[in-house]
């Protein structure tokens, strides 16, 4: 079965040539027999005819704006088609089957259609198995999506949701616009939404108490975030769905929200979780549900899995009960720190002292240390305890109180926490200044534009894109521009679980290859072990002080920063993938009785 899809969202129609001949028909083989297999709308869109395409691929070649994706899947997932956007759209195959009592996990890379049946689940979106009354179909009714689903666990969620007996609270992936739709203080409007009489269990549950009082208006991305959490959680409802839990959450706060999730499961409720922190997924999750396809044109999911058994399969990109494979090579993980230290094999390059900064009613301390040529030093630490308050005394974008940053000649690069896309600038923009460079290797920059997939993105302006895709170009701006010091404060934020390993791989390969140094702010624990040489460890309280200790090597940092979170992580056997211990478990024990919380030791190793 072929799959012919145009991205609307991306086509620019009066961009093309002037004569209606677009790029896409006047090279088209079939159009120049006299088959309309893409016409010109009245919108002046394209459309493609997917019937009389015969799959050539001169459409996806030609086009300037890359609209056009044509791919070839198995012909027995043609029944399996349950929604489609448009007769030349995104179709999704199958659908999520949530358990009762059970929390779902869903994981997959972004645009693959893992919200697309977070909204359906909804109620947001009314599946129509793939029908058009433009292609001749008659819609069908929610009697014929029912029987459709009939024997399966999915039928019953489905009834309730024809009927609306019971509704379905959903936290959404886009938690910036709640200020825009919500207004008053925080603990008023939780209080009114209590529909379980739950508030005085969440606001601690979720380390709320801080900010009852204050305006929806004035809260953090992490404040925010637990904010909207907490409200699903105290709506009434048979079924939770929540995309994208973590974003903006450091490591502590990220076990908070997978406990209290999980506290809904342990009341029967039917939980769905998307999620791309994997300690996180595996953590919180009872069975896990893998999504894979082409990014923009499909999506296929795929049956239940245990997590552990799910999660390996997604990092091995095989699926063994379908035979299915959709990446080339296996995620792997290192289960043990580098044996060398940065310390003793780079040249010196940046050197800073003991600093004081206070800010308001918050005091940072920070004890001088060094950084080396091609050394990365991974930053860790909770949320308001002055990671960016440090990167931003590097950067020279503030000043201590006490002690003196001198960068000499040295530039510096930065990566912000937040940043905006630039309305008037387009991502081809960039690319220009990436592509003209003479500072780098012309196979260094081709690296991180490949990686990034930028090249599609091209005509695209910064103002329009999505969180991982404007993520994807700022970091690779940064690591473009000519700098001693390169400073990254949260790479992995709104990346899925690929492109954040693959974010992590190409920032640690790109300060190897140009014998330079970089600072990297980061949540995601597996993340920052992929990056890192070294860590900096902050503590203190959030929020009244931080305290920052020297640069140390992975094993004993990783060993402070979860030692003061209390967490121990194992690794799976067959991966090697880092995962969460149950807190006063055996092993949980037995780790912090020889202090190792993140490298554990074979038998016969030191």
């Amino acid at each position: 079965m072929r799959i012919a899809v145009l991205n609307r969202d991306i086509c620019q129609p009066e961009k093309c040539a002037l004569s209606p001949a677009k790029p896409c028909i006047k090279h088209c083989p079939v159009c120049r027999t006299g088959t309309e297999v893409i016409t010109l709308e009245d919108d002046g869109f394209p459309y493609l005819h997917e019937n009389l395409c015969t799959g050539c691929g001169m459409c996806v070649k030609k086009c300037p704006f890359h609209c056009y994706t044509i791919v070839n899947v198995p012909d027995q997932l043609k029944k399996d088609r349950t929604h489609r956007y448009a007769p030349d759209g995104f179709s999704l195959f199958r659908m999520l089957s949530p358990k009762n009592g059970k929390v779902l996990g869903v994981i997959g890379q972004n645009g693959i259609g893992k919200s697309t049946a977070l909204k359906i689940l909804a109620g947001e979106i009314k599946m129509n198995l793939g029908k058009f009354k433009e292609l001749g179909d008659e819609l069908p009714t929610w009697d014929d999506i029912i029987t459709y689903f009939r024997g399966s666990e999915l039928q019953a969620f489905l009834e309730n949701l024809k009927g609306r007996t019971q509704k379905v609270v959903y936290k959404p992936q886009n938690i910036t616009e709640i200020p825009e739709k919500v207004s008053g203080k925080v603990g008023v409007i939780l209080k009114k939404i209590d529909e379980r009489n739950a508030y005085d269990w969440i606001i601690p549950a979720l380390s709320l108490d801080k900010v009852v009082d204050r305006e929806v208006s004035v809260l953090s991305g992490g404040e925010l975030q637990r904010f909207a959490i907490a409200a699903a959680i105290l709506r009434d409802s048979f079924c939770y769905l929540f995309d994208e839990p973590t974003s903006f959450l450091d490591v502590a706060e990220r076990l908070k929200m997978a406990e209290a999730i999980r506290n809904l499961s342990q009341q029967n409720k039917t939980v769905v979780v998307v999620e791309h922190d994997l300690a996180i997924l595996d953590y919180l999750s009872d069975f896990v549900c893998l999504l894979y396809g082409s990014a923009g044109a499909y999506g296929i999911i795929s049956h239940p899995h245990g997590v552990r058994v799910g999660i390996n399969t997604y990092l091995g990109g095989y699926i063994r009960d379908e035979n299915m494979r959709f990446r080339e090579q296996a995620i792997e993980f290192h289960t043990r720190p580098p044996q060398e230290s940065m310390f003793s094999t780079g040249n010196l390059l940046f050197e800073y002292p003991d600093m004081v900064k206070t800010l308001g009613d918050f005091k940072l301390t920070v004890y001088g240390g060094e950084i080396h040529a091609g050394e990365v030093i991974g930053i860790l630490g909770p949320n308001g305890i002055g990671k960016t308050t440090f990167i931003n005394l590097i950067a020279n974008e503030i000043k201590p109180d006490h002690g003196t940053v001198d960068i000499k000649d040295l530039k510096i690069a930065l990566k912000p926490q937040y940043f905006t896309g630039e309305e008037n600038t387009k991502v081809e923009d960039i690319l220009r200044k990436i592509k003209i460079s003479t500072e780098f290797a012309a196979t260094y920059k081709r690296r991180i534009l490949d990686n990034f997939e930028l090249n599609r993105l091209a005509d695209r302006p910064l103002n329009e894109l999505s969180g991982g895709e404007l993520q994807r170009v700022k970091i690779a701006e940064c690591l473009t521009t000519p700098a001693d010091i390169y400073l990254i404060d949260e790479p992995s934020a709104f990346l899925d679980v690929e492109m954040r390993l693959r974010a992590a791989m190409v920032i640690r390969r790109s300060v190897e290859e140009i014998k330079k140094c970089a600072f990297v702010v980061e949540h995601d624990i597996i993340s920052q072990d992929f990056i890192s040489d070294s860590l900096l460890v902050f503590e203190g309280t959030p929020g009244i002080n931080g305290l920052t200790t020297p640069p140390q090597d992975l094993r004993s940092g990783m060993n402070q920063f979860l030692n003061n979170m209390d967490i121990t992580f194992r690794r799976d056997p067959t991966t090697g993938r880092p995962r969460v211990n149950k807190k006063g478990s055996k092993l949980d024990s037995y780790q912090k009785s020889i202090n190792e919380y993140y490298y554990v030791p074979k038998k016969g190793e030191d």
